[in-house]
């Protein structure tokens, strides 16, 4: 995956404000829909100094893409970091997607829209996307391994389908009732495989 690019130096004022400016409106009003003109009106930078930062716009879509990824690891590896042990860090993982979904600019997923504006499934910003959700099920798949799951790999797929629902049907639907249904699921599939071998 593209990933931004800082080097030892800090990004110059301007590319930082077309970074910060793209996060936003990339994510708040669309890919597609947001133009060159908007983002350069928005970041305050004349049309030269965007085409030396990034010559055309689809390095800014990846770079946009690239920053949405090192956020998300960034912040599921705190979650490892301040949680004791891997049920601890899965049930902080469902709190942080249902806190997510309460945001007032919560727009859905920024990967699953991002996603749906790129038909190609070779096209760079989809591989982006599906490099990230590799590495998210990843993580999930370790966690769920570390907690003794018979089937982590499945355990994980099973999650990032719920999380995947859970989003999309708050924004598009009934917020509270997609995350209690996410929070109902999930919490069954992090119930102790002992435990649940013990019912059957």
């Amino acid at each position: 995956m593209t990933t931004i690019q800082t080097g030892e130096t800090r990004p110059s004022p301007a590319r930082e404000r077309l970074q910060s400016v793209a996060d936003a409106l990339f994510y708040g009003n669309g890919i597609t829909a947001t133009g060159i003109d908007r983002l350069i009106a928005a970041a305050q930078v004349t049309k030269a100094t965007f085409y030396k930062h990034y010559g055309s716009k689809d390095a800014l879509i990846l770079e946009y893409v690239a920053g949405r990824d090192q956020q998300v690891r960034a912040a599921l590896e705190r979650l490892r970091g301040t949680h004791d042990g891997p049920a601890a860090v899965l049930a902080a993982v469902v709190d942080a997607v249902v806190a997510d979904t309460a945001r007032s600019d919560f727009r859905g997923d920024p990967f699953l829209n991002a996603a749906a504006e790129f038909a190609s499934p070779t096209h760079p910003v989809r591989l982006a996307v599906t490099e990230h959700r590799d590495w998210f099920t990843g993580f999930l798949e370790d966690r769920f391994r570390e907690l003794g799951h018979p089937r982590p790999g499945a355990a994980a797929d099973e999650f990032v389908l719920m999380r995947d629902g859970a989003v999309c049907g708050s924004y598009a639907g009934d917020a509270v009732a997609a995350t209690s249904a996410f929070v109902r699921a999930t919490h069954r599939l992090l119930d102790p495989p002992a435990a649940a071998d013990a019912r059957t």
